[in-house]
């Protein structure tokens, strides 16, 4: 479970260095440049590490759904949707709002089943647990824009 919780805390943190670099990225060449040069990169890297680690093997699908295959064209509206929030509102307060959806969708596919999921039941602990983080993300972008309005009226004075 520790290597579990490192991994994510580690996904997290690329998360945000990733679609950081793509918003900056974006000024210089545009939405569709980025996301080309961020998935192809990614393909080259997966590819390569693929093969190293796992030869031929690497694309062995027979057990598959067809329609996962098509994930990766997922990962084109999550660079797109990111990269673009990301130069709108700024790292903390996009990356904000996609941790709160992917965690209300995710509780939503972990209830229903949907996916290949096996349903987990919706608990009394588990709105407690949203009210929580999301409460959490509230607190923490409401209160940098206090201070900024603050340092703006002082500005102004």
């Amino acid at each position: 479970m520790a290597i579990g919780m490192m991994l994510a805390v580690i996904g997290g943190m690329l998360v945000c260095v990733q679609n950081t670099f793509n918003a900056n990225v974006k000024k210089r060449v545009g939405a569709w440049a980025t996301t080309t040069l961020v998935l192809g990169l990614g393909f080259l890297a997966s590819l390569l590490i693929g093969l190293f680690q796992e030869g031929g093997g690497l694309f062995r699908v027979e057990e598959m759904e067809t329609w996962y295959w098509f994930s990766g064209i997922l990962g084109v509206g999550v660079v797109m949707s990111v990269t673009q929030g990301v130069e709108r509102l700024g790292p903390s307060y996009a990356i904000s709002i996609v941790m709160v959806s992917q965690i209300l969708f995710a509780l939503l596919w972990d209830t229903l089943g949907w996916f290949g999921l096996t349903a987990v039941p919706f608990t009394w602990k588990t709105v407690v647990g949203i009210v929580l983080i999301v409460g959490g993300v509230l607190v923490f972008q409401l209160s940098g824009k206090v201070q900024q309005t603050r340092k703006s009226i002082n500005r102004a004075s």
